[in-house]
């Protein structure tokens, strides 16, 4: 069984690739492969797909020809955006524990402690 290992980018991030033949390209992650720590950024990585004609009881059936879609791109080429004054800025991820006010499932309130992303560029919550 492979290690599933916890990534700083998560789906629906806006990132930049880095490296790779789409380097530079800006776009959001649409999912996050964690065992093989690769994500799938909308509009990078475009392929071609061939896909066969399936034929199935009734009107089922899909019809064949090529897809374009986005491949995976390695975690490590990509970069997190975050908006700082209306430009998109690079910035890496640092994790903070804050304080919250928790309750519990008989109404009764307690305070309790969450691990948030924080932007190190700005050091706002992500």
């Amino acid at each position: 069984m492979a290690r599933v290992k916890s990534l700083h980018i998560k789906k629906g991030d806006v990132v930049r690739v880095l490296a790779g033949r789409d380097r530079g390209v800006e776009g959001k992650v649409i999912s996050v492969d964690t065992t093989r720590s690769r994500v799938f950024v909308e509009g990078a990585n475009r392929v071609k797909r061939h896909t066969k004609v399936v034929q199935a009881s009734g009107r089922q059936g899909t019809t064949g020809g090529i897809v374009t879609q986005e491949a995976s791109i390695p975690v490590s080429n990509v970069t997190l955006l975050v908006e700082v004054e209306g430009k998109k800025v690079p910035t890496r991820v640092g994790y903070e524990r804050r304080e919250v006010e928790k309750t519990r499932a008989d109404g009764t309130t307690y305070t309790g402690y969450r691990n948030v992303r924080i932007a190190t560029k700005t050091g706002e919550e992500i």
